[in-house]
């Protein structure tokens, strides 16, 4: 019987279908808006009695919303690892930046997680932080990371806190500061952090890059200049945790 993963983020709920006789999968995606569980309810209206594995922020809204479901959960810790490790079996170091947090895995050779950290107590370094900013300066989210690589001048952000970052580029705009030259310093504002949490966590190549965020192509450019040929960006990024809760179920 095929087993269902389902993610549910701050800005989008993803699905996995994963069939273990053949071990092809499929995949779906719906924002999550107001209402993840009429989200919920429409990626699992056809689950016709398989096994679903949630994760994810909301992966408590599957238990409670859909009883009939034979339904259980699992750390998106858990499931970013043994995603990656299936698709990437070389990899080990997870990064994940998506709307809500930021996570570093490290792995051993067999797909253990040796030692993780997550920022989710603040938006500095998310996908929450980027939307911000972009809205700040009038760009469209999906066409930030574009933006800010048309920037031509070095300028520096060196606030993470949403509040005083946006101060700082208010006051770059102020004296005449380039809009593209402002998104460029956000972004690399983000990549500091990020990459101090790698630090901290080990950091050993080649990391792969999942969640959201590594649609954004200012960041990926910035990550693969830091880490060089050891950074793998996962295809397609934003399912991985999906994949894994499937997987989970189905070797469970």
């Amino acid at each position: 019987m095929p087993v269902i993963g389902i993610d549910i983020g701050s800005r989008s709920i993803e699905r996995v279908v994963w069939d273990p006789a053949t071990g092809r999968w499929s995949w779906d995606k719906a924002p999550t808006t107001f209402d993840p569980v009429a989200q919920c309810r429409r990626l699992l209206a056809d689950a016709d009695g398989c096994p679903v594995v949630a994760t994810g922020y909301g992966r408590r809204l599957v238990e409670e919303h859909f009883p009939p479901l034979s339904v259980r959960t699992v750390t998106e810790i858990q499931a970013y690892a043994r995603g990656v490790h299936h698709l990437y079996p070389e990899a080990r170091t997870v990064l994940d930046i998506g709307g809500q947090d930021t996570k570093v895995i490290a792995l051993s050779p067999d797909g253990r997680v040796v030692k993780f950290e997550m920022n989710d107590r603040c938006a500095a370094g998310t996908g929450k932080f980027l939307e911000f900013m972009a809205a700040s300066l009038q760009v469209p989210l999906e066409a930030f990371g574009d933006f800010a690589l048309e920037a031509d001048k070095q300028v520096t952000i060196n606030s993470m806190c949403t509040v005083f970052a946006e101060s700082e580029a208010t006051s770059l705009m102020a004296r005449g500061e380039k809009p593209q030259n402002i998104a460029r310093a956000l972004h690399e504002a983000v990549m500091r952090r990020t990459l101090a949490m790698l630090r901290r966590v080990g950091g050993e190549r080649p990391v792969v890059f999942a969640g959201g965020v590594a649609h954004n192509r200012c960041i990926c450019r910035l990550l693969e200049d830091s880490l060089g040929e050891g950074l793998r960006v996962a295809d397609p990024p934003d399912v991985i945790g999906a994949l894994g809760a499937a997987l989970t179920g189905a070797l469970s």
